[in-house]
C-alpha cells in the first residue's frame, strides 16, 4: 500500500569538481595523484506534500574502479563522469513514488542500458564494468535517501522500517531475509565514537631516511610522524600481491617503525589490516605470506586484524581462487568483488568470510550488504575511496549505524586534505583525529546524518 512518507523526485543535477593530491596514493600497482568528485543536489516531496532538498558526493575512482589494461585513465575517467552524468539525467526523469529502496532498486535497471550507450557514445573499447557503474550512480543514490530524510525532519537511518519501506529486504536479497527490514540490521543511534584505519600506501615513506624532499605543508609524513599526531591505532597497509618478499618486508618495517612510535607514546595495543588489491596469484601465496610474517615478526601477525581481496575480482571467472585456509587464519574480506547479493554468496562458497562495505556502492547497496553479511555472521568492515568532505561523512555515516563494524577508513586527510575544507570546519569532530579516534556521535542529523 502506498505511504503518506512516499516520496516523488522533483529534480536532480550533477556537477563535477576537481581536487588536486597533496601526495601520491599508490595500490594495486597503480599511482593515483588526483580526483574528480560528482556532486549531485536532489529535491522530492512526499505525497502529503512535505518537501526536502539532499545532496551526494563521491570520488570517480576510476583507476580502482577500471582498471582497464587496454583504455587510458583519462579515458575511463571521462567514461565514468559522462555515465554519472546520464545517471543524473535518469533520476530527474523518473516520476515514480516509494522509498528510496524502492526508487534506487528501480533506477539501478537503468544502469546496464545507460552504461551501453556511454560505450557506444565514447567508442570504448571494452565495457563499463558493473563496479564502475555502481561508484558513478553512487551520488545519486546518496542524494535520494539524502532529501528523503531532510523531507520528513528525520535521520534517514530511522527511516527504514515497515512504516515507512513498502517491501521487506526479501524484495531485495532472498527468502531468508521475508518479514525483516533494515531497520533490524542498523542502529536507531550512531556510535559516540569510531576508530580511524590510517592507509599506508605502497609509496609512503616510513622514516625521514624514505623522504627525498618534504612536502612541507604542515601534515605528517612518515609513519611515527602521523602516529605522534593522531594517535593512531588502526593501520591499513597496501601490499603488492606479486611480490613475496616485498610485501613481508613491508609488513615487518612498519611493524619495527610503529612499536618504536607507538612505545614512545605509550601505547601497547594497535591493529593492521593487509590489502593486496587483488594481485594475488592464489591462496597459496596469502598462506606463505602469513607464515613468514609469522617468522620474521609474531607481533605484527597478532596485530593483523583482517586481509583484504588478495585474488581477482572476477569470483565466476576464477572458482579455484578459494579462501578457506587463508580464512581460518584471519577474515578474509571481499571489496572489489562485491558488486550485489549474487558475488556476496558466491564468496561465502569461495570461503570469503567478511565483506568491505563503501558508500561509494551506493548507499542502498551498502545497507543491504551489510544486512545480509550480518545474517551470515561474516565479518564487516566499511572503507572508503580516498573520499573527502560530504563523501567521507557519507561513509562514516554507514559505519557508525552498523552494529558490526568497529572502524573506519578515512584517508582523504592523508591525499587530498583540500577536499576537506569547509566541511572540517563544520564537523571538527569528524576531521580531527584524537587519540585515532574521530566523534561520530555528530552525524545523527537529517538526512544522512550531516
Amino acid at each position: 500500500m502506498a505511504k503518506s512518507t512516499d516520496i516523488q523526485l522533483l529534480e536532480t543535477t550533477g556537477s563535477t569538481e576537481y581536487i588536486a593530491y597533496r601526495a601520491p596514493i599508490k595500490f594495486g600497482g597503480r599511482v593515483v595523484t588526483d580526483v574528480v568528485l560528482l556532486n549531485v543536489a536532489c529535491r522530492v516531496q512526499t505525497r502529503d506534500g512535505r518537501s526536502g532538498a539532499g545532496s551526494g558526493s563521491m570520488p570517480m575512482g576510476n583507476v580502482w574502479a577500471w582498471p582497464s589494461n587496454t583504455l587510458p585513465t583519462e579515458t575511463t575517467l571521462s567514461a565514468m563522469v559522462e555515465f554519472g552524468k546520464r545517471f543524473v539525467a535518469e533520476a530527474n526523469d523518473y516520476r515514480g513514488w516509494g522509498h528510496p529502496l524502492e526508487i534506487t532498486h528501480e533506477l539501478s535497471a537503468a544502469m546496464a542500458r545507460i552504461a551501453a550507450d556511454v560505450q557506444t557514445a565514447l567508442a570504448l573499447a571494452e565495457p563499463m564494468p558493473k563496479l564502475a557503474q555502481l561508484v558513478a550512480a553512487s551520488p545519486v543514490m546518496a542524494a535520494i535517501h539524502d532529501a528523503y530524510g531532510k523531507a520528513l525532519g528525520e535521520n534517514s537511518y530511522n527511516l527504514l522500517g515497515p512504516e515507512f519501506v513498502n517491501a521487506d529486504l526479501s524484495a531485495y536479497l532472498n527468502e531468508e531475509f521475508a518479514g525483516e527490514y533494515l531497520d533490524r540490521y542498523t542502529s536507531r543511534q550512531p556510535k559516540p565514537k569510531m576508530p580511524l584505519y590510517h592507509l599506508i600506501g605502497a609509496l609512503d615513506p616510513l622514516t625521514d631516511a624514505d623522504i627525498k624532499q618534504r612536502i612541507g605543508d604542515g601534515l605528517p609524513e612518515t609513519l611515527p610522524e602521523w602516529i605522534a599526531a593522531d594517535g593512531l591505532r588502526y593501520l591499513k597497509i597496501k601490499l603488492n600481491g606479486d611480490d613475496l618478499r616485498w610485501d613481508v618486508d613491508r609488513v615487518v618495517s612498519i611493524d619495527r617503525v610503529a612499536s618504536e612510535a607507538q612505545h614512545a607514546r605509550g601505547c601497547t595495543e594497535w591493529f593492521y589490516s593487509a590489502d593486496f588489491n587483488e594481485r594475488c596469484q592464489d591462496v597459496e601465496y596469502v598462506l606463505e605470506f602469513l607464515a613468514r610474517v609469522g617468522e620474521q615478526a609474531p607481533d605484527a601477525l597478532r596485530r593483523l586484524h583482517y586481509i583484504e581481496q588478495p585474488t581477482h575480482r572476477d569470483l565466476k571467472a576464477n572458482p579455484h581462487n578459494r579462501m578457506h585456509r587463508a580464512a581460518q587464519i584471519k577474515p578474509v574480506v571481499i571489496d572489489e568483488s562485491l558488486v550485489d547479493f549474487e558475488s556476496l554468496l558466491l564468496a561465502r562458497e569461495l570461503g570469503y568470510s567478511g565483506v568491505a562495505l563503501k558508500a561509494c556502492k551506493g548507499h542502498s547497496e551498502a545497507l543491504l550488504m551489510g544486512a545480509a553479511a550480518q545474517k551470515y555472521n561474516m565479518f564487516l568492515c566499511v572503507q572508503d575511496l580516498t573520499c573527502p568532505g560530504a563523501s567521507f561523512l557519507h561513509s562514516a555515516s554507514i559505519a557508525a549505524r552498523i552494529p558490526a563494524v568497529s572502524a573506519i577508513e578515512g584517508n582523504a586527510r592523508q591525499y587530498c586534505p583540500a577536499g576537506n575544507k569547509g566541511w572540517a570546519e563544520r564537523f571538527p569532530e569528524m576531521f580531527t583525529v584524537r587519540e585515532g579516534m574521530i566523534g561520530t556521535a555528530v552525524l545523527n542529523g537529517p538526512g544522512l546524518g550531516f
